[in-house]
């Protein structure tokens, strides 16, 4: 089944980079949200994560926060 996966993301942030890079690696589809830009994305994060750091990563609604290979990889059922 295909997973629904949102990253909020600035353009600076090395680990939204690293995650982004993670995901190009295993093939993942994601939709990227630049919140330095988009206000609506950035209040969208806060809420979810309760927090202004980033990355925020949402797979299906299970919120991770920062580049956690570990836990990205459990989530999205990569070996």
């Amino acid at each position: 089944m295909k997973k629904t996966i949102a990253i909020y993301t600035t353009p600076t942030c090395v680990y939204c980079k690293m995650t982004k890079a993670f995901f190009k690696e295993n093939n993942v589809v994601y939709e990227e949200k630049d919140v330095s830009i988009d206000k609506k994305s950035r209040d969208e994060m806060v809420k979810k994560s309760g927090q202004l750091g980033v990355p925020v990563i949402d797979i299906d609604g299970q919120i991770t926060v920062g580049f956690d290979k570990e836990k990205l990889s459990q989530l999205l059922g990569i070996k």
